[in-house]
């Protein structure tokens, strides 16, 4: 089965805590802070990888998750970061949040985004030594790891693609030039997939696609319409494939009028792209007069080969035309800008505070420890939540929610 659309849930691996420890000394209860930091949790990245054919994986099983950091120890052993989740998906595959917002167009092989960066792991004990604050009994906990829905889509990366009415002979045509094996019968839409086929002409090889038959409407979503005209967007060179059969129910003039009336509605840049008419089943007598009616097209017959060698030069032109015209496909990642950290709403009797910055603030393992609530007060201080919260028309006594921590609003000591 060939799947060219899922959505998966992706879950970062979690930090691990920070631990508070001591080096234990004879006449110092507690010693030297030797409290390790938690590890970092495995990031989520989708790689394109030309192994994978299809996303059919993913629709059998679309919940992935990376590994967990682990939690660090004492004598400032910190904890192991959490390995990395690596989704591999065909060339040519788009990634987009939840959101809409497209993150990466992974077209070359070992191209990658990092989907979901791991959580941060908590830090020991070690790590919170001052002159003011010699032997800390406070520590971290790690972040959870972020998670989210995420749409994977492909578009095949070929150079040139075949396109035409269903049971125009495409595949046929294809399994004749190249090694690719897709089912043929004499009924429309035998074709319910696209295939990729390498095909070599001399010294050349080029990469040849057999787009499903398209009707009139295909734009709008008939037959299999924007299911697969999604796969001719990247291709070079179009080669459009009329089909001179009395069975047929347009005549060759107005097949390739619907065809390139369909492919620019749905891409006004696709008519532009050069392209080649070839009038297949020349061994039909019909054929001969067809092809004289469309100028400049050519004769092909898949059955007995007839103008197939022409066919494939001409193809391997003017794809190579094509790479000197333009010779880079890109893709690309997004390098998303950062986001509003600090947003603050009232909901019902309670603020709720939300951000990173303002949950690390609060991320300490014991809250209940004076240093550990003393500094988490002046964390939160210092990113501007308490400012943040008068703004917004909080009182002193007000309750405040950050996570799953709720605490009573209070001023800050130095505040008129």
């Amino acid at each position: 089965m060939f799947v060219d659309r899922v959505k998966v849930h992706l879950r970062a691996g979690n930090g691990g805590a920070g631990v508070v420890a001591y080096q234990r000394t004879k006449g110092r209860p507690k010693g030297k802070p030797q409290g390790g930091n938690g590890g970092t949790g495995g990031d989520v990245i989708v790689e394109a990888d030309p192994s994978v054919a299809t996303l059919l994986r993913y629709q059998r099983q679309p919940h992935h998750r990376a590994t967990d950091g682990t939690h660090g120890e004492g004598d400032l052993r910190h904890g192991r970061g959490g390995e990395d989740l690596v989704i591999p998906v065909p060339l040519g595959t788009i990634v987009t949040d939840d959101q809409g917002t497209v993150l990466a167009d992974l077209v070359e092989p070992g191209h990658r985004v990092v989907a979901i960066k791991g959580g941060r792991g908590g830090r020991g004990n070690a790590a919170f030594v001052s002159p003011k604050l010699r032997a800390p009994a406070v520590a971290e906990q790690g972040e959870y790891g972020p998670e989210g829905w995420f749409t994977l889509e492909l578009k095949l990366a070929a150079d040139a693609a075949l396109i035409g009415f269903p049971n125009a002979g495409k595949s046929t045509l294809i399994s004749t030039v190249s090694a690719a094996k897709p089912k043929v019968a004499d009924y429309p839409f035998t074709t319910l997939q696209p295939h990729l086929g390498v095909v070599a002409v001399d010294e050349r090889e080029f990469v040849l696609a057999d787009i499903p038959g398209l009707i009139e409407g295909a734009a709008d979503g008939k037959g299999l319409g924007l299911e697969f005209l999604r796969h001719v967007e990247r291709a070079r060179v179009l080669v459009i494939l009329l089909d001179p059969s009395p069975l047929q129910s347009h005549p060759v003039e107005d097949q390739l009028r619907i065809l390139l009336n369909e492919l620019e509605r749905y891409l006004p840049d696709l008519v532009e792209r050069p392209r080649l008419v070839v009038v297949s089943k020349a061994d039909l007598s019909e054929a001969s007069e067809a092809a004289r009616r469309i100028p400049g097209s050519m004769l092909v017959s898949a059955a007995n080969r007839a103008g197939v060698d022409r066919f494939l030069h001409a193809t391997a032109d003017l794809v190579d035309q094509a790479l000197k015209a333009s010779p880079d496909r890109p893709g690309f990642v997004l390098h998303r800008p950062l986001m509003v950290d600090l947003d603050i709403r009232r909901e019902g009797n309670v603020w709720v505070v939300e951000g990173q910055s303002a949950r690390r603030a609060v991320a300490f393992a014991d809250l209940t420890v004076p240093a550990a609530a003393r500094m988490a007060s002046q964390r939160l201080a210092r990113i501007g939540v308490d400012r943040a919260l008068l703004e917004a028309g909080a009182e002193p006594g007000d309750d405040v929610r950050i996570g799953d921590l709720v605490f009573e609003f209070q001023l800050p000591e130095d505040s008129s």
